[in-house]
This record gives structure tokens, sequence and C-alpha cells, in this order.
């Protein structure tokens, strides 16, 4: 590549001059106007000149000129600054990339005033839309969505990862939650589990959600749940016993399991586990107090995480589509359609704790 005196930035009319064309001629070209009667001829010859000179468009000329940045905003609260949800990212940038759009990402930690000023900065760098994430699935508070609304104005706004707890115009994308219930109930039936199926994490009456990520309250639970029961009812069967927790994580998951063997109830032949952390504590507790995964006892669990593979056999789990929420909610975006709700399809993980019930 060419280097200039003073490694001085290359201008359009460099590139012009070198192509033998107008500066006008040479933009129409490099920016793909169809609308000029430029032949292909004439194209070649100036990108060929753009390439040999090392040239790259101001981009901050380009906004002004066109009205895009191709650059695009996600706002999390914990998505970005924690490895819980950043496949989500992932996806995102994978979406981006073949549409040659970049990606500004902050974290607000779940603070309204940093969110609201965050956001107002990202539109003042004039970017071509936002996408509004969380961490873990929940329901946006219409007061929120609102304040969203007011803020982003008729900027193209799509929320991964949650959504709105009213009917809004707001497209969003989540997991399929409801039939990943049902898809974890229906393993356990077709194992011969029906009538002594257990769920571990739900909370309990006075908490909301985990104490860490302020008390918010997980969609996603409430719709697991729908879908466990509606499919054990399709085949007349309920839940054996709910197991609750105040957190969803490794502790709570050991804490739920030792109250489990101390009250000596009949214990389930199965249990579906909220997610895969908590069943990685469950399943280390049972184990050592000599109960076999899944001779004894099955487990399926939700999320598809790092936990899953942890554990010894691995965890049979269904996954977070996160990569493809991402690139679903940039194409959502793009299209600029409203009042969209896409629900992705959660895969199954086949893993090595679910068995027939034991004749014990």
């Amino acid at each position: 590549m060419a280097q200039h005196a003073n490694d001085k930035r290359v201008t359009l009319q460099q590139v012009a001059d070198d192509a033998g064309v107008s500066k006008s001629a040479a933009s129409f070209a490099l920016t793909g106007r169809t609308d000029q009667r430029i032949s292909q001829v004439t194209i070649a010859r100036v990108k060929a000149a753009a390439n040999k000179l090392g040239y790259h468009p101001n981009l901050a000329a380009k906004t002004l000129r066109t009205g895009t940045s191709d650059t695009v905003a996600l706002v999390s609260d914990f998505v970005a600054t924690t490895s819980v949800a950043n496949e989500m990212v992932a996806g995102v940038l994978n979406e981006l990339r073949v549409h040659s759009k970049f990606l500004y990402t902050v974290d607000t930690e779940g603070r309204p005033k940093a969110e609201k000023h965050l956001i107002q900065t990202l539109l003042d760098r004039q970017v071509d839309g936002v996408l509004y994430a969380s961490m873990f699935t929940r329901e946006i508070p219409v007061s929120a969505i609102s304040d969203l609304s007011n803020i982003t104005g008729q900027m193209p706004l799509v929320l991964l990862n949650c959504l709105s707890s009213h009917p809004t115009k707001i497209s969003a994308v989540v997991p399929d939650e409801y039939n990943a219930g049902r898809m974890a109930a229906d393993v356990l039936i077709k194992a011969g589990h029906g009538q002594r199926i257990g769920f571990m994490g739900q909370f309990p009456p006075e908490v909301t959600g985990g104490v860490q990520w302020h008390g918010w309250h997980p969609w996603a639970l409430e719709q697991r749940l729908l879908g466990i029961r509606d499919r054990l009812a399709e085949s007349n069967f309920k839940l054996m016993k709910i197991y609750e927790s105040d957190e969803w994580d490794v502790r709570s998951g050991r804490a739920v399991a030792r109250k489990l063997l101390a009250s000596k109830e009949d214990l389930p032949s199965a249990i579906i586990c909220v997610n895969d952390s908590m069943a990685f504590g469950l399943m280390q507790i049972l184990q050592l107090n000599g109960f076999s995964v899944p001779r004894d006892i099955s487990l399926i669990s939700f999320d598809g995480s790092e936990w899953a593979k942890a554990c010894i056999p691995s965890l049979t789990t269904i996954c977070l589509p996160q990569r493809e929420m991402g690139r679903s909610a940039v194409r959502l975006m793009l299209s600029q359609k409203s009042g969209v709700t896409k629900h992705v399809p959660m895969p199954l993980s086949v893993g090595g704790t679910v068995a027939r019930p034991s004749s014990r």
C-alpha cells in the first residue's frame, strides 16, 4: 500500500485524479450509487485507485451526507461484562459483519440514570439503531419501555432477551422458554418418569428474583414451568414436588439438595432444574451422599452452559440460543418491523443424566 508524505490521509480528490475522473464520479463509484450513469469500467478504475492509494472514506462526512453511520448500539444491563450471556454479543457482531456495520456496546449494571445517559450519548453519535439487551430473560416494566421510546424516538429499537410487560410496538427477540419447558417434561415422560418428576428453582412467594440482579423477576421461570405443567397434564401427570430457592447458583443447588435429603421425604425419580448451575450443585450433594445420577435420580436442566459440561456425567440440558438471538435481533432491527416478538427455539443437548427409573 502506498505511503504518502507525512502519512496524511488520502483524499477523495486524489483518488479521482489518479483514476482520471471527477470527484463526484469517484464518490458515486465508491458509494455504490446506481442512479448515476457511471460505467462498470469507470467504477473498477476508481476502486483500483482507492486500493492503490490506501483511501479510507471519512465516516463523519459520510454520516453528515447520508444520515447513516453504519453503527449500531447494544445497551445492556450485564451482558457485555459477564460471561453468562455474551454469546448474544457474538451473534450481534456476526450478523452486523454481514451488513458491514459496526457495534458500540455499553453496560449499565441496571442503573436507570446511567442507562438514559448512555443511550442519549450513543444517539448523539448518530447510531443507526439500538438493541436493548438483558443478561437473563425478563420483562421490562412499562415505565422503562416508555422511557426507552421517548429517548430513542423514531430510531429502530429492538429488545433482546427481554420483552415489555405490556403490549407494545417495540419488537423483541426472546428464547422459546415455553416449548423448552414442554421439551424437558417430554424427555422425562418418554423415559418413564411421568409420575415422579420434581422441579427445582421456584422462588419463594416473598422473593421476586436473585438479589445480585436487583430482584428482577425472570420471565423464563414462569414460561418454563407453564410448559412443563402443560406437557405433564397432557399425559395426566403433574409435578410431584417443587423445591424453592432464593438464588439460581451452585450454592443454592447444594442447599436445596441438603434440605431434600434431610427431609426424609420420598425422592422423585427425576428433577428438572431451572438452570445448569443449580443442577451442578444438586448433583454434587447427591453423589456425595451415595446417589448415582442417572441410576437413582435423573436430571435435566436449562441453559446449555459450561456447568453442564463440567458435570460427570455431563448434564442433559436445553440450551439458550444466544448467538442466534443476537443475529435475529439485528435482522429484526434492520427490517424496521414493529410489534414483532420472535421466539427462538431452544435446542436439546443430550448428556448422560437421564435414564429409565430404577426399581428403588
